[in-house]
């Protein structure tokens, strides 16, 4: 499926610091994670335990869709999605960004 210039305008990318990453009880794919976007902050809830661990994760800055809606995931609510890619041997890599860049800064 194709994207309009105007569909891709209205996907908000967002660098946000993951402060805390937490195990969800009895979820072996699932951290809730508590991102700051700089004056908001936000829980995402992510399938992405297999490849990192709580230490890996927290303290780093990644890319979250921002603006998509909420959803509840393992009875928690999300209201944002880290972006991570799928690699050859089939494992999942977040896509984290430089320290330089500030917390909640738009991808564009």
């Amino acid at each position: 499926m194709e994207l309009s210039f105007g569909d891709w305008q209205n996907v908000d990318l967002r660098v946000g610091l993951i402060e805390k990453a937490e195990h969800i009880e009895g979820k072996s794919k699932l951290y809730k994670l508590t991102v700051s976007f700089g004056a908001e902050k936000r829980t995402a809830v992510a399938g992405i335990k297999p490849y990192y661990s709580i230490e890996g994760l927290e303290g780093k800055k990644a890319v979250f869709v921002f603006n998509l809606a909420p959803a509840t995931i393992a009875g928690l609510q999300s209201t944002a999605m880290i972006l991570a890619v799928q690699t050859a041997d089939k494992t999942y890599k977040a896509i984290f960004v430089d320290d330089a860049v500030k917390e909640g800064a738009r991808l564009e």
